[in-house]
C-alpha cells in the first residue's frame, strides 16, 4: 500500500506543479537515504537534471504568477505535468517498496501517475479561468502560491508520511471542485448583474 500512496502523493503534487515533486524526489534520492531510487530512475538525482528541474521551477513560479500568460502556461503544462506525474508515480512507488526494484519495467504505475496528474491539472485549469475572471486577475497570485503550497505540502507528507495521502488527496480533490464551482457561480452572478444594469438603464432614462 505504501509505495501506491507514495506514488499517488507525488503524482497529485506534479498535477499541481510539474517540477516541485520532481526535483525533491531527485533531492531526496541524492542527498538522503529516505528514498533510494532503482537503476533505471537514478537520472532524476543527476546534478545537471537537478540544475535544469531548479531552472524550470523558477520559470513556472514566474510564469503561473502573471494573467494571461497563467493561461498560456496552464495550455503548455497539460502535456508537462502529466508527464510529471507518471514519471514521479514510478519512480516514487518503485523506491518505496521494501527491495527498492519493483516492477521497474511495469507501465503500470506510469499510467496511473499520468492519469492522477492530468485529473488534478484539469480541475486546476477549470477553476483558474473561473478565478481571474471573477476577481479581474487579481486572483491569479494568490491562487497560483496556493497551489504551490499545495504541491509542496503533497509532495513532502507523500515522502514523510505516505498514509496521510488518503486524507489529502481527496481534500484536495474537493477543494478543487469548490473552487471551480465558487468561479462559475460568481462568474455566472457577475454577467446577471451586468445584464441587469443594462435592462434598467432605459427606464432610469425615462
Amino acid at each position: 500500500m505504501t509505495p501506491i500512496l507514495v506514488g499517488l502523493g507525488l503524482s497529485a503534487a506534479a498535477g499541481l506543479n510539474a517540477y516541485i515533486p520532481l526535483l525533491l524526489l531527485g533531492l531526496v534520492a541524492r542527498y538522503g537515504e529516505l528514498l533510494p531510487l532503482p537503476e533505471s530512475w537514478q537520472w532524476l538525482e543527476s546534478p545537471v537534471m537537478l540544475g535544469v528541474l531548479g531552472v524550470l521551477l523558477l520559470l513556472e513560479l514566474v510564469a503561473d504568477k502573471v494573467p494571461g500568460v497563467d493561461t498560456v502556461n496552464d495550455l503548455v503544462q497539460t502535456v508537462v505535468r502529466p508527464t510529471s506525474g507518471g514519471i514521479t508515480f514510478g519512480a516514487g512507488a518503485s523506491a518505496a517498496t521494501v527491495d527498492g526494484t519493483p516492477e521497474s519495467g511495469s507501465l503500470g504505475p506510469v499510467v496511473a501517475g499520468v492519469l492522477v496528474a492530468l485529473a488534478l491539472h484539469g480541475v486546476k485549469s477549470l477553476a483558474r479561468p473561473a478565478l481571474n475572471t471573477l476577481t479581474l486577475g487579481t486572483a491569479g497570485v494568490v491562487v497560483s502560491t496556493v497551489e504551490d503550497a499545495a504541491s509542496l505540502t503533497l509532495t513532502l507528507v507523500a515522502l514523510l508520511i505516505p498514509i496521510l495521502i488518503v486524507v489529502a488527496v481527496p481534500v484536495l480533490v474537493l477543494l478543487a471542485v469548490w473552487a471551480v464551482r465558487r468561479g462559475r457561480t460568481g462568474r455566472r452572478r457577475s454577467r446577471r448583474g451586468r445584464g441587469g444594469g443594462a435592462g434598467e438603464s432605459p427606464n432610469t432614462a425615462a
